[in-house]
């Protein structure tokens, strides 16, 4: 059996406000693609399907829209499973019309699932329980017992695991809930089956980037690496952005990542997709398959001020690039400027100036400290903003700074961190 992994499209999810949709269908046909190409029996899409839980009907229409295409006609297996973004009701509220194409859609954990009638033209439930399945697919001569565990927050679970506010001890009781959650579902694998794992969760050691919504606060919503099935043949995870092997894991374990980049501190990463071969009782064969959709993510640094810039654009420079440009500068831009670099490069996401002023701003420590409260936000706000605020903004800063509490940080702690 020949599957493939994805997960954490995020379908709807933009970058400072720029659309992604048209960069997101991009990625869904070159999916399609791949599956096509690589002759894929089965998807398993593990978790956040969209940005947020209320996605907007463009998103949600690019996710049928994905469906039909990966499911090539109804021939082949797809399991998509409810991550944290992902509204678990709205996740699952298709499966009537769904199933009918051999999909399995599992928005909440322990929701019941049932076996099918058989059809040997499409993908079938053979078997099926509360976040497990036994499918069998067209062209295949054995089936996959699959253990699908979406995001399992306390919430979802509908489960208090501790009552005690130690975080130490909550840590520790929801990392053996997740692990005895697997225990039990791998019961149902099958040493002639190609027995699979997947979820929507933090381990331990991930390499996290700023695009992802943390799931666990001070590491609660994390698990081990040692918290997956040990029959397992493969675990699919999905959450982490970066496409990375789970270090530690009993069996082989990897985040998908994402398709596209959704920050920048993403830049240089590869996007792809896992493909395995698998066969029952034979380790996968587990391969990536890189992605090319949607526009590169880049930092521009023009240390030799706005017509570097200019110089570059002219070039042709990252024509096709979302940018983040940090511009070294002796003067603010002007409206003017900041609205030609717009218009000479749609891609422009950030424009952050740097300042090197000499003489006014350079001033040391102590000369800081001397400077009036007004001029020192005017200092900090340039600086930040690339533009000097307007009298009744400085005047608003004022007020407020009047109405902090004694112990509140001094102003002049704000213009070291400025500096």
């Amino acid at each position: 059996m020949r599957v493939l992994h994805t997960a954490d499209w995020h379908f709807g999810k933009t970058l400072e406000g720029r659309d992604r949709i048209p960069e997101q269908r991009q990625f869904v046909d070159e999916l399609a693609g791949i599956c096509d190409d690589e002759r894929i029996d089965l998807v398993l899409m593990a978790g956040d399907v969209f940005q947020t839980v209320n996605p907007s009907a463009e998103a949600e229409e690019l996710f049928y829209e994905a469906l039909d295409k990966l499911s090539a006609g109804g021939t082949r297996g797809i399991v998509a499973i409810a991550g944290n973004h992902d509204n678990p009701e709205r996740m699952a509220a298709a499966s009537p019309l769904a199933e009918k194409l051999g999909m399995t859609l599992i928005g909440l954990p322990h929701q019941a699932l049932s076996a099918q009638t058989p059809n040997p033209s499409r993908p079938w439930r053979v078997a099926a329980g509360p976040s497990w399945l036994e499918l069998a697919v067209p062209g295949c001569d054995h089936t996959a017992v699959i253990a699908a565990l979406p995001y399992p927050s306390e919430a979802r679970l509908k489960e208090l695991l501790t009552q005690s506010l130690d975080e130490a001890e909550w840590v520790e009781q929801y990392n053996d809930r997740i692990a005895q959650m697997f225990s039990h579902l791998a019961r149902h694998f099958k040493s002639d089956a190609v027995n699979l794992a997947m979820s929507h969760l933090f381990v331990r050691g991930g390499i996290e980037s700023d695009s992802e919504v943390q799931i666990q606060v001070g590491g609660t919503y994390a698990v081990d690496p040692d918290a997956f099935p040990g029959r397992a043949q493969y675990v699919a995870l999905g959450h982490l952005h970066r496409p990375q092997v789970v270090a530690g894991a009993p069996v082989p374990t990897r985040y998908a990542g994402s398709p596209l980049a959704y920050s920048f501190s993403e830049v240089g990463y590869s996007k792809s997709v896992v493909v395995l071969d698998v066969q029952p009782g034979r380790p996968a064969d587990i391969r990536e398959v890189f992605l090319a959709s949607g526009k590169p993510l880049v930092r521009w640094t023009a240390k030799e001020g706005l017509s570097q810039v200019v110089q570059w654009v002219e070039e042709g420079r990252d024509a096709n690039a979302w940018i983040d440009l940090e511009i070294h500068l002796k003067d603010p831009l002007t409206m003017e400027e900041t609205h030609m670099l717009r218009t000479i490069h749609p891609g422009f996401v950030n424009i952050r100036p740097v300042f090197q002023v000499e003489g006014v701003n350079a001033v040391t420590a102590a000369e800081r400290k001397n400077l009036p409260m007004d001029e020192m936000f005017v200092r900090f706000f340039e600086r930040q903003k690339g533009y000097t605020p307007d009298d009744g903004l400085v005047q608003l800063f004022l007020e407020l700074v009047a109405d902090e509490p004694a112990d509140a940080p001094a102003a002049e702690d704000t213009e070291e961190v400025a500096g």
